[in-house]
């Protein structure tokens, strides 16, 4: 074994061979790769710490003042709405002592560090530090929250912690080709879920474009009204991909409570959509809703999991509109529990010597796209050695 090899927590090229083959001659990934605490580092460095990550939505921080705190691979966030109308992403770190400046989400006119009492405006410009002017070279100009680039599309906030991070348009070109059709900018947020699972965030994902375990394991909830061919699947070069297929509404019986969208009223009830945007964006649209599903990394063995509902913002005026997000919410908590049980037993095999990866389903045309791409953004060397074979 080389020593990138043994740095890398992995056994090289070889080990990984069987999952970079062809579909109908391909084996699932190696255990390490959801295990392994440097093969979890190296994800994090090469993918979460260079692309572009969504945050949310633009209606969490709609009004002037408005402000939440996320954490996101361990990196505090605060997102702000200045009093211009402004947004801004800072990291939630004191220039002072690096204390959290803020924390939660609600409307305030500033940041005001609980330690020390430096104050900030929703910009993350420092507008008070008491008893620092008498400090030889204090700079109060240049003591700010560190910026961190944000940017929307359609409604949706993305930040990225890369500087030298294309330009959110480009990075989301293929998505808008396919998926901006749905209307997301005339969406809101109806609900929105956080829970965590003790799996590798890539299991959350992989599991969501695993069409071949719907007919069993969601056989009583959405399974039956759910069709697709191969053919439906388009894959894209960064990873990425679009699914088109029928599949009812997320709610028991599979029927709109809600109705159409308007701007989908010309499509079947049984219209239904997948995208995935890398590393963790993956989205299901449906005649009546589009359903962001986001997997943030907490450890290797751990993540924590947030679930958007959007609806038309004309639904929002509806008599009963409340009661009925709140079936939505059960239906879409009851499905995922489903799931839960398969992909934290996956995970407890990972780490164990006896597991050896079986070989891919052709079902599992979109999951084998996904696993690779994910392969070859962790281990661009190999990428490298094996075109040069």
């Amino acid at each position: 074994m080389s020593a990138a090899g043994q740095s890398n927590g992995y056994g090289g090229w070889a080990e990984l061979a069987a999952t970079r083959a062809e579909l109908k001659r391909a084996r699932h990934a190696p255990g390490r790769i959801y295990a392994s605490p440097e093969i979890y580092q190296r994800e994090i460095e090469s993918c979460f710490m260079q692309d572009w990550l969504y945050a949310g939505r633009v209606e969490e921080v709609a009004n002037p003042g408005d402000y939440m705190a996320i954490r996101l691979v361990e990196q505090p966030v605060v997102i702000a709405r200045d009093k211009m109308g402004a947004l801004h992403a800072s990291y939630n770190m004191c220039a002072h002592r690096g204390v959290e400046v803020a924390y939660g989400s609600g409307n305030t006119r500033s940041f005001k560090c609980p330690y020390h009492g430096w104050v900030y405006d929703l910009s993350g410009e420092l507008t008070g530090a008491a008893y620092m002017k008498e400090s030889d070279g204090f700079d109060q100009a240049s003591c700010r929250l560190k910026p961190v680039r944000l940017d929307t599309w359609r409604g949706n906030l993305f930040i990225s912690f890369n500087p030298d991070a294309r330009p959110l348009s480009e990075f989301v070109a293929e998505f808008e080709k396919d998926f901006a059709f749905l209307g997301w900018e005339k969406c809101r947020l109806g609900n929105k879920i956080r829970l965590e699972l003790d799996c590798n965030w890539k299991f959350f994902h992989e599991n969501l474009m695993d069409f071949y375990h719907v007919g069993v394991l969601h056989a009583k909830s959405f399974g039956a009204k759910f069709s697709w061919t191969d053919d439906n699947v388009r894959l894209k070069d960064d990873g990425g991909l679009s699914i088109f297929y029928k599949a009812g509404p997320p709610t028991p019986g599979a029927e709109p409570l809600l109705g159409k969208m308007p701007w989908l009223e010309h499509e079947e009830h049984s219209f239904a959509c997948t995208g995935l945007l890398p590393p963790n964006f993956t989205f299901f649209g449906r005649i009546d809703c589009i359903r962001p599903m986001i997997a943030w990394p907490l450890g290797p063995n751990k993540c924590e999991v947030l679930i958007y509902h959007l609806f038309p913002e004309e639904f929002f005026q509806r008599p009963g509109f409340d009661e009925t997000l709140k079936v939505y919410r059960e239906y879409q908590i009851a499905v995922l529990e489903e799931d839960r049980t398969m992909i934290e037993s996956m995970q407890r095999a990972m780490a164990l010597p006896v597991y050896e990866p079986g070989p891919m389903s052709v079902l599992e045309k979109a999951l084998h796209h996904y696993v690779n791409s994910r392969i070859a953004r962790i281990f661009p060397e190999d990428e490298a050695k094996k075109a040069a074979e």
